[in-house]
């Protein structure tokens, strides 16, 4: 792909590279050479902060981040979350981007890391991770058991899947010692295995009928 070609006419560039600081900061500082100074430059990133990657943007004014959840054309949501340097308008600019392309703008009045949604997923998806992790019990069973005790259609490793085994083995790689520790049991069990979620037909289950 021509990175150059790509940009030359955009108005608003959505970056989802995958979850690792120094390839977001590498494509930043190519694009923002690349693209017209009326871009607008969005962030898709899940758990870095917007603040960590303006600096490569080479216009800071116009670059915030844009979370879209996992399967939006269910759940259609869309965290705007801006840095001190971002131009308000350009804020309110992807606002209405987001609503105009049927998604549910959430809009966050500072930064956080892991935004809204992730903030509340992550340590659950952690502790269920965890129980497997320890052997006190098999993927389907933590499922099962959050299922009918709560009522939600989905448990944790489903959920898991959805997002990806790469995209949780990238971020728990770079995190304390807790997450790297089960970023290694997933990559043993897991990702050397080809084991990756339903793009790859396993996961945690088997999605052999989607390939």
């Amino acid at each position: 792909m021509d990175l150059g070609l790509a940009v030359a006419q955009a108005d608003l560039v959505i970056e989802a590279v995958p979850e690792k600081i120094e390839l977001k900061q590498d494509i930043y500082s190519r694009i923002g050479k690349l693209a017209p100074a009326k871009a607008i430059f969005a962030t898709n990133t899940s758990t870095l902060l917007p603040s960590d990657l303006m600096g490569y943007t080479g216009r800071p004014d116009r670059f915030l981040a844009l979370h879209f959840a996992n399967q939006i054309w269910i759940r259609n949501t869309a965290e705007v979350m801006g840095t001190g340097k971002t131009d308000p308008k350009v804020y309110r600019t992807v606002v209405e981007f987001a609503s105009a392309i049927g998604m549910v703008p959430i809009e966050l009045k500072k930064e956080h890391p892991k935004y809204l949604l992730n903030s509340l997923l992550s340590p659950w998806l952690e502790n269920a991770l965890e129980l497997v992790v320890d052997g006190v019990a098999e993927p389907e069973t933590v499922d099962k058991t959050w299922r009918i005790a709560t009522g939600a259609p989905m448990g944790p490793f489903q959920i898991l899947d959805i997002v990806g085994l790469r995209t949780v083995y990238n971020i728990a790689a770079a995190g304390n010692d807790r997450q790297q520790r089960q970023a290694r049991f997933l990559k043993k069990n897991y990702i050397d295995k080809g084991k990756l979620g339903p793009e790859s037909g396993q996961g945690f289950y088997s999605y052999t009928s989607m390939k």
